[in-house]
C-alpha cells in the first residue's frame, strides 16, 4: 500500500528545506514503484505574496501546493490558530499516515498541533534547535513542536543533545539508520531522535550550480566578487523595537560610510517597520550621505545563492543565512544576542553583536574566517535518510 504523507509549509526557508526531501521522494519512488511514498503538499499561506513565496516554488522546480490554505498575515494567535483550524479539516479529509513539518515558523507548529491532536504521527525537519530565549516566538514553536513529535530529524549533534536533555532517550546514533530494533509500523511508544544532517545543505548543494548559471543579480547590481557586505534584518525582536532597528541600521550605516558597499534586500515587514520610523513620506529613514546602503526588493532563493557566495561578509539575524554564510565560508556577523545555530560561533565564522551599531560595524569590517576544518552540518544526504527512516518505521 501507498504511504501518505502530508508536508505542511507556510514560508521561504520551508519552502527550501522541502525541496531536497520532494527530490529524495521522488527517488525512493522509481526505486519502489510497488510500494510509493504518496506527498500531499499544504501550503498555509503564511508567505503569501510573489516575492516570499511563488518565485521560490518557481526557481526550485516544487510542484503546487496541492492545498493552499491562504491565512496570510496576521498576529500570532490569529495566524497559528486558523492554520490549525484548515490544516484540521485538510487532514480529515485527506487520512494520511505521517504529517511532516519543517523548521520552526507558525506553519510548523499549526501543523503539529493539528496532526497530534488527530493522533496522526508527526515528522519534525530540524528538530532539537535551541536559542533558549523564549521572547523568540521561534523558540516556542520548536520547543512546542519537538514535544508533540514522534520522529525527530535533527541537523547536528548539538541539536541532538538538546533532545537528550529534554528527557527524548531513544535516539539513534549515526549509522544506526538500519537495521532498527523496532518493529514496523506503528510507531514505537518513544519519539525516535536522529542527526540526519541539515536538508538546508542539501539543498544549497542542489541549487548553487543552477544559481551559478541562471543568476544575474551581480551584473545587475554591478557588483564584483567578494567587494560587498550583505545584511538582511527581519526577525520580530529587531523588526518591532524601534530602538534596536535604528541601533542596527546605524551599524549598517557605519559599515557603508567605510567605503564597504551594503546590499540590504529587505523582507516586507522590516520595510514597513523602517518606514514607521521615518518622519518623512520617504520609505526608507536612511541617511542620503550613505549611498552605499543599498536597500532591494526581496530576492529570490537562487539570486539570495549567489549573493550570499560571493559576499565579503554577511550581516543578518536570519538563521538559515547564518547557515549558508557558514556553508559557502563566509565570515558572518549575528545582529542577535544569541543563536541556535552555536556551531558556526564555535567554529569562529559567526560573531553575535546583538544591537550595538559601533560593534556592529566593527566587527564587520574585521570579520576574518573561521576553522576550515569544522563541518557539523552532514555530507548533504540529509533528505535521503529522512525518506529511508520514514520508509523503515511506516512499511506496513
Amino acid at each position: 500500500m501507498p504511504l501518505k504523507i502530508v508536508d505542511v509549509v507556510g514560508a521561504r526557508p520551508q519552502f527550501i528545506k522541502l525541496a531536497p526531501v520532494l527530490k529524495a521522494i521522488k527517488e525512493y519512488n522509481e526505486k519502489n514503484p510497488r510500494c510509493p511514498i504518496q506527498e500531499v503538499l499544504v501550503h498555509t499561506g503564511q508567505h503569501y505574496d510573489y516575492e516570499m513565496s511563488g518565485v521560490f516554488f518557481d526557481e526550485l522546480g516544487l510542484k503546487d501546493p496541492d492545498c493552499h490554505l491562504g491565512v496570510g498575515s496576521g498576529t500570532h494567535g490569529y495566524q497559528t490558530g486558523e492554520m490549525l483550524k484548515r490544516i484540521e479539516e485538510v487532514l480529515l479529509a485527506e487520512k494520511p499516515d505521517l504529517v511532516m513539518v519543517y523548521g520552526d515558523t507558525n506553519s510548523t507548529l499549526a501543523g503539529a498541533l493539528a496532526a497530534a491532536k488527530l493522533h496522526i504521527p508527526v515528522a519534525h525537519v530540524e528538530a532539537g534547535l535551541r536559542s533558549f530565549n523564549k521572547q523568540m516566538p521561534e523558540e516556542i514553536n520548536r520547543v512546542l513542536t519537538d514535544h508533540v513529535s514522534d520522529l525527530l530529524f535533527c541537523p547536528t549533534k548539538t541539536a541532538v543533545e538538546n533532545l537528550r536533555h529534554e528527557g527524548f532517550t531513544d535516539i539513534l546514533n549515526d549509522g544506526d539508520l538500519l537495521p532498527y530494533p523496532f518493529a514496523p509500523y506503528p510507531l514505537p511508544p518513544a519519539s525516535v531522535v536522529i542527526n540526519t544532517g541539515d536538508v538546508m545543505y542539501d539543498a544549497a548543494l542542489m541549487y548553487l550550480d543552477l544559481a551559478e548559471q541562471k543568476s544575474r543579480i551581480l551584473e545587475c547590481l554591478g557588483l564584483e566578487p567578494k567587494s560587498y557586505a550583505l545584511a538582511t534584518v527581519h526577525r520580530a525582536e529587531n523588526t518591532d523595537d524601534p530602538e534596536r532597528l535604528r541601533a542596527i541600521f546605524a551599524g549598517l550605516e557605519g559599515v557603508a560610510r567605510s567605503g564597504l558597499p551594503v546590499i540590504l534586500p529587505l523582507h516586507p515587514r522590516t520595510r514597513k517597520a523602517l518606514s514607521s520610523l521615518s518622519p518623512t513620506p520617504c520609505p526608507l529613514p536612511l541617511s542620503p550621505s550613505t549611498p552605499s546602503l543599498r536597500p532591494i526588493d526581496p530576492v529570490s532563493y537562487l539570486d539570495m545563492l549567489l549573493l550570499e557566495k560571493n559576499a565579503r561578509v554577511i550581516l543578518t539575524d536570519s538563521g538559515g543565512v547564518q547557515k549558508e554564510a557558514f556553508f559557502f565560508r563566509v565570515p558572518c556577523v549575528t545582529l542577535r544576542e544569541e543563536t541556535e545555530w552555536v556551531e558556526t560561533v564555535e567554529t569562529g565564522w559567526n560573531v553575535l553583536v546583538g544591537c550595538d551599531p559601533d560593534r556592529i560595524t566593527q566587527v564587520a569590517l574585521e570579520a576574518r574566517p573561521g576553522i576550515e576544518s569544522s563541518w557539523p552540518y552532514g555530507d548533504g544526504r540529509a533528505a535521503e535518510r529522512v525518506v529511508e527512516l520514514v520508509d523503515l518505521l511506516f512499511r506496513r
